[in-house]
């Protein structure tokens, strides 16, 4: 009777954690395929650059204007806008 129980948890353990492996090993190669929000957003981060470790460049559209933030622990800070 006990045999039959460590047969079974060895033989179903490392099978259900190899399926927990799999599953969140295909959300993450899945996720970005995914559909995002239904309507337009006001702000899109267009791309970012780290700098420095803690200090990180954003690029940012937000009502027509293209604006480059700088991002650190301290806070965000403009460095420059551009009118589209």
């Amino acid at each position: 009777m006990m045999w039959s129980y460590v047969l079974k948890l060895v033989i179903l353990l490392p099978l259900v954690c190899g399926l927990l492996i799999a599953c969140l090993y295909a959300w993450r190669k899945l996720e970005g395929r995914l559909p995002r929000g239904a309507g337009e957003r006001m702000v899109q981060v267009k791309e970012t650059m780290m700098v420095s470790p803690g200090v990180r460049l954003a690029v940012v559209d937000f009502e027509g204007r293209r604006l480059l933030v700088s991002v650190a622990r301290g806070g965000v800070t403009l460095v420059d806008r551009l009118e589209a």
